[in-house]
């Protein structure tokens, strides 16, 4: 089932009557209008935003380090893109910059939040409390950046009650009242495969329609609720495709060189 994403209001048939004067004088309701930032947010790409986020936190560390202006090509290499792709995606936000000045740090730092919705109030749950979970629940990171974790949640009866970073560890029981009461809107899923199914089903019960899966295994979910997956055995697996192809090319350029062959 596909959301909605927007309705555009139209009138079709003949020109209406002119109006009288009663209501030239009365108010017309305003028709509730979705903000042209976020019609802007829906057109951009995935890619663009993950790569938004990666420039808000560049133009961050250059705000602390007191930078006002900044130029294409400097963000874009920052940011490690190029200045083409960079201009492309800032386009998106209707950022297009100064000829000659550059992007004003701050007002770009403005424009990319309100975008990523950062501009909103968001709220962390963490399930699972292992090694990873106690790591995430005790990044400082995460409240900096508008992301505070609120709530935490695990089976271990020897955890339960135990405050991690300062927060209460509740049971997964706890997840459709907690998470309502806290009003979680992102939930973090750090169990072992075998539960991040059923966790995920509590989390999508208590109202959550955000997901950050670290379970290596494909959640079921609804249509309107978003889940990103961060796999970090898949990114070993990917590292390990370009060692082993580098290694390949030096084996190669090896072999022709000995052979007496030119190499370019």
């Amino acid at each position: 089932m596909a959301a909605q994403r927007g309705q555009r209001n139209g009138v079709g048939g003949d020109t209406p009557p002119a109006p009288t004067a009663a209501e030239i004088t009365t108010p017309i309701p305003r028709v509730a209008e979705v903000p042209a930032a976020r019609e802007r947010a829906r057109a951009i790409p995935e890619a663009a935003v993950a790569r938004l986020a990666v420039y808000l936190r560049v133009l961050s560390a250059m705000q602390e380090q007191g930078a006002v202006t900044v130029s294409s090509e400097e963000l874009a290499a920052a940011a490690g893109v190029n200045s083409a792709k960079l201009r492309k995606d800032l386009s998106y936000i209707g950022s297009y910059g100064t000829r000659g000045v550059g992007y004003e740090v701050t007002v770009l730092i403005e424009e990319i939040e309100r975008i990523l919705g950062l501009t909103r109030k968001h709220s962390v749950a963490v399930v699972g409390i292992g090694n990873l979970g106690h790591a995430l629940a005790n990044y400082g990171g995460f409240p900096g950046r508008g992301f505070p974790v609120s709530a935490l949640f695990d089976v271990d009866p020897d955890l339960v009650g135990v405050p991690v970073g300062g927060i209460a560890v509740h049971h997964i029981d706890d997840i459709p009242a907690v998470c309502a009461e806290r009003e979680v809107s992102i939930g973090v899923i750090a169990t072992p495969p075998p539960a991040a199914q059923a966790v995920c089903d509590r989390l999508v019960e208590a109202g959550v329609q955000c997901i950050l899966n670290f379970a290596p295994v494909v959640l079921q979910v609804p249509d309107h609720v978003e889940v990103r997956k961060v796999d970090l055995a898949v990114e070993l697996q990917v590292l390990s495709f370009h060692v082993a192809r580098r290694a390949d090319d030096a084996a190669a350029m090896e072999g022709r060189q000995v052979n007496g062959m030119v190499v370019s």
